[in-house]
């Protein structure tokens, strides 16, 4: 009888007719038939009603009285019955209930009426039916569904007294407290920690309420005692082999500390002083480090990994929320500055060589690869992204907040030199491409599959040059050319070169500038801060750009297009410039550090050689790293800076920042830009004539991104990258302005306009010329 009125319920609940029987009767429907033990009151067991007409048998009572049932008793027990009579269908279903009634009384779309009468249900279960202590003692059933339920049921009344009456249940925090302060002695751990993570969440999610104080109400009583149980699970009360099985009760504790941090993390924004427990993953960071290097099982060691991402993107999150908030908190200053200290002084000491990546995937129905995988025998490609991304944010971090050269280079190289070889460890080269020879193309090979990541990647590293180069720059003693060429030396050895870092990722997406469109209309990256920074360096520093893009072409030797056979005049001068480029350097001053994978000569463009492609292996294999007068003394002076009203020293990017924020997009906007941004098509061919010169794009007298220069003997030489770079911008840029004259773009974009505007005017001054 009480199922049948139980699914009558349900179904008016689930269609919002209002409940015309008066309050009590609901209550009675929805009360647990639950008996606590009168010797505990938080209920470390608890029996299931008998179905025998509500009597027991003399043997189920003697039962009942010995021994906590099994989950094999239950089930057997529960095998013979029919559903609509088993205790366990119906506390099913009474648990579904009170967590549907808890999301409809929230609601705004349910009456008013019907909202209160649910609200006067639940003051009924809380006071007189005692329904938090018959939930809480679920949390311990062997049925793992109902503890589930339970808990689910559980953490909507907890957050429905905190929004509807603003009060703690009491109740539950006593069972809180106990539990954890209890570990490792208690069983209800992770019950208890998923419980308060799930109260957390719903609290964030809630788009109306003052979060600031609800998250105070309920973690300041829970604060001293989860610092203490962070220092007891991850280190006092630590020990690995009960971590190998992902299904044993340890592990199950700690993934589900590992959900609740994540939680505190999420909600430490919203509280302008942060509690003690929002901070501890930061300050007590080492922890957390020595772990993922043990021998706990994988899936633990990835939930770490991820949640360090988490921690150092959370900067960049917390500023998107609240601009300048970052710079307001100096605890969150102090804890980003003791976990990048941390992380960086365990990489200087190869512990990324310590973390044993798993070669195996998780698939949709199992744990492996079907047969012929090729995916086989490679690292996991998220965690090693994770990683390199801790290591980088990390480092961006500590070196934006240090005051001189000295204290950042050699760290700096250190823990660069452990993450290319790191990235080169993990790694599989597919048989089609072409083995790495260049430390700035690792960044596009592992991030290109996350476009997030990579962005931030790029970013930071982009950070980390802009520093170096302010502070070169406001040394009061000029440098010398010697150590200009070191300088240039060790970008390309750390592989942080924010010239090459683009180039090569324009490589990978064939120069498409409707990708570049993707990423700037995306919300999901950030793409556009890392643009702006770097369209304001390559506007000071073009003639390193322009530098760049030449030794690309002599990479892929694309010099051999311009005739058949050279003069041998021209031949030997080029060998002899080549030899030049590569001494000058190779040869860095004796007392420069140089990175451990600098000594390993793996800085070279390295053509792919051929049979009849040996005699110009000499040709195609001098770095960069020579002053520009060496090689393009005739482009010095072509661009006046001080002509321009945009020509002063803009690094931090922030004024052209301010106008451009972004908004998220829906579905159908995004793809109407989309659509529109991507029907760009040059009128002209872009492709190059069999000659190996280009046809000129807008008229006679404008070849806007082909930069061609003559030597003595009219021989001229094609610059093919810096044609194809250029033009790529030329291209976004026609496409944002198109788009912003329809008023489709989702922001202001005038200031990266007039960037680009100032590149492509740099680039046909220098065509001119």
């Amino acid at each position: 009888m009480k199922i049948s009125l139980l699914q009558q319920m349900y179904k008016d609940v689930l269609v919002g007719i209002p409940l015309a029987k008066e309050s009590h009767h609901y209550t009675s429907l929805l009360n647990l038939c639950v008996e606590q033990s009168p010797e505990d009151e938080s209920c470390n067991w608890m029996h299931l009603p008998s179905t025998n007409g509500g009597i027991r048998s003399h043997q189920d009572t003697d039962m009942a009285d010995a021994v906590v049932p099994t989950t094999d008793d239950i089930s057997n027990r529960f095998a013979n019955m029919k559903s609509s009579f088993c205790p366990r269908e119906v506390m099913l279903l009474q648990l579904t209930l009170i967590e549907m009634m808890v999301a409809k009384a929230a609601s705004q779309e349910i009456e008013f009426s019907t909202r209160q009468k649910y609200c006067e249900i639940f003051v009924l279960l809380l006071k007189e039916a005692k329904i938090d202590s018959k939930l809480i003692c679920l949390l311990d059933s062997c049925d793992r569904l109902l503890s589930h339920m339970a808990s689910r049921s559980l953490a909507s009344l907890v957050c429905f007294q905190l929004k509807e009456e603003n009060v703690l249940n009491v109740t539950w925090l006593t069972f809180s407290l106990k539990t954890v302060s209890g570990f490792p002695g208690n069983t209800q751990v992770a019950e208890c920690l998923w419980t308060l993570t799930t109260v957390i969440k719903e609290i964030l999610k809630d788009k109306v309420l003052p979060k600031a104080g609800i998250l105070k109400k309920l973690l300041a009583p829970l604060d001293p005692v989860l610092e203490g149980f962070y220092n007891s699970i991850l280190f006092h009360h630590f020990v690995s082999h009960h971590y190998t099985s992902p299904y044993s009760e340890a592990a199950n504790n700690l993934i589900s500390f590992i959900d609740l941090l994540e939680a505190l993390l999420s909600s430490r924004i919203e509280l302008e002083l942060p509690l003690r427990c929002q901070r501890v993953l930061f300050l007590k960071v080492s922890y957390v480090l020595n772990l993922i290097s043990s021998s706990i099982h994988y899936l633990i060691q990835k939930k770490f990994i991820m949640l360090l991402k988490k921690c150092v993107l959370y900067k960049s999150r917390e500023d998107t929320k609240s601009g300048s908030l970052f710079l307001q908190n100096p605890s969150l200053y102090e804890d980003m500055l003791v976990l990048s200290n941390a992380v960086l002084r365990d990489v200087n000491l190869t512990w990324l060589n310590q973390i044993p990546l798993s070669e195996k995937y998780s698939y949709f129905g199992g744990s492996e690869a079907a047969l012929g995988d090729d995916t086989q025998g490679s690292s996991d490609q998220t965690v090693l992204r994770a990683l390199s991304l801790v290591v980088l944010k990390a480092l961006e971090f500590k070196f934006q907040n240090s005051a001189t050269e000295a204290e950042i280079k050699e760290d700096f190289q250190s823990s660069m030199s452990q993450l290319l070889m790191f990235w080169r460890s993990h790694l599989k080269d597919s048989p089609q491409s072409h083995p790495v020879v260049h430390h700035c193309e690792w960044l596009s090979l592992i991030f290109i599959e996350q476009d997030d990541d990579m962005w931030e990647a790029a970013k930071a590293l982009l950070l980390i040059y802009l520093k170096f180069d302010r502070l070169r720059h406001d040394a009061p003693d000029r440098l010398s050319q010697k150590e200009e060429e070191t300088w240039n030396f060790l970008t390309h050895a750390n592989g942080y070169n924010p010239h090459c870092i683009f180039l090569f990722f324009l490589e990978k997406i064939a120069f498409d500038s409707t990708v570049l469109l993707d990423f700037l209309i995306s919300s999901e990256t950030c793409f556009l801060e890392y643009l702006v920074r770097y369209l304001k360096l390559l506007r000071e520093d073009w003639h390193q750009f322009v530098d760049v893009c030449n030794h690309f072409d002599t990479k892929h030797g694309t010099f051999k297009s311009i005739s058949s056979v050279k003069p041998p005049h021209q031949e030997n001068q080029s060998c002899m410039t080549d030899e030049s480029l590569q001494s000058a350097c190779c040869e860095p001053e004796p007392q420069t550090p140089i990175s451990l994978a600098s000594s390993h000569n793996c800085l070279v463009f390295t053509a792919e050689q051929g049979d009849n492609e040996v005699a110009e292996s000499n040709q195609s294999s001098s770095l960069i790293c020579a002053d520009s007068t060496s090689l393009l003394g005739s482009l010095q002076g072509l661009v006046n800076y001080d002509s321009s009203e945009d020509s002063e020293l803009e690094s931090d990017g922030k004024e052209c920042l301010a106008n451009t924020t972004q908004v998220p997009l829906n579905n159908q906007a995004e793809r109407r830009i989309r659509e529109t941004g991507c029907s760009y098509t040059d009128d002209k061919e872009n492709a190059l004539k069999s000659t190996g010169l280009p046809l000129k794009q807008k008229g006679s007298n404008s070849s806007s991104c082909l930069t061609c220069m003559a030597s003595s003997d009219n021989t001229i030489p094609l610059r093919i990258m810096l044609y194809k770079s250029t033009k790529c911008l030329e291209e976004l840029q026609n496409a944002i302005f198109r788009l912003q004259r329809r008023n489709l773009f989702p922001y202001n974009p005038s200031a990266l306009l007039k960037l680009l505007s100032h590149i492509e005017k740099i680039s046909k001054n220098m065509n001119l010329q």
